[in-house]
This record gives C-alpha cells, structure tokens and sequence, in this order.
C-alpha cells in the first residue's frame, strides 16, 4: 500500500476538480469569442440598431482573457499538486501556503465575470 494514500488522493482530486474547472473556463472563452455573431442576430430579430463596431473586439477580449486565465489555472493547479505531493511525502511539518495563488484567480475570473455581466447588460438593454 501507498504510504498516505488518502492524503495523496486527496491532492490529486482536487488538482483535477481545478484541472476541470480551468477547461470549462476556457471552452466558456471559446463561446464568447463568437458571442458577438448571437449579439448581432438577437439585434436583428429585435429590430435594434447594430451594435458598436467595437463590441465584436471586447466580447472577443474577454473570450481571450478567459482562454489565458484557464492556462493560468491550469499552471498555478500544478504547481500547488507538486508542492502539495512533496508536503504529503515530507516528514517536516509544513504550512499550507497555496492562499495567494487561489485569491489571484479568483479575482481575475471574478473581474472578468463582472466584466460579461456589463457587457452584456449594455448589449441586451441598449
């Protein structure tokens, strides 16, 4: 049997639920990249002005942010699984210090999330 294995599965569930949180994030990208095309069609079928020529680049914008945020995720979930495994595996007492990481993703998706529902809020009300 594996010295700690429930402590060594733990780490490698929560490495993938992160794994799988950062590709749903980026394939939530890739549909917002073409979100302006549906954009334009809900326009047309409401009989609503175009919306702004600059619209198709902030939708395209923030689908590309959320891309590079999944990749951050992706980086950041296996440097905290490694750290994480040699900790599980190391006889010192070590502290838990994979805080910082988690905060500054949870700002940027939280940033980018606020930043969808202003857009669009603006694109559907006008």
């Amino acid at each position: 049997m594996i010295d700690r294995f429930r402590d060594h599965a733990a780490n490698e569930r929560t490495y993938l639920a992160w794994i799988r949180t950062a590709v749903a994030l980026m394939a939530f990208g890739f549909v917002i990249e073409k979100f302006d095309l549906f954009m334009r069609y809900l326009a047309v079928a409401g009989n609503h002005p175009e919306p702004a020529s600059g619209a198709g680049h902030r939708a395209a914008g923030a689908g590309l942010a959320l891309i590079v945020t999944g990749l951050l995720m992706v980086a950041v979930a296996s440097w905290g699984y490694l750290i994480n495994r040699r900790a599980i595996d190391s006889e010192t007492p070590a502290r838990y210090r994979a805080t910082l990481p988690n905060l500054v993703l949870a700002v940027m998706v939280g940033g980018l999330g606020l930043f969808l529902v202003v857009y669009v809020g603006r694109e559907v009300l006008g």
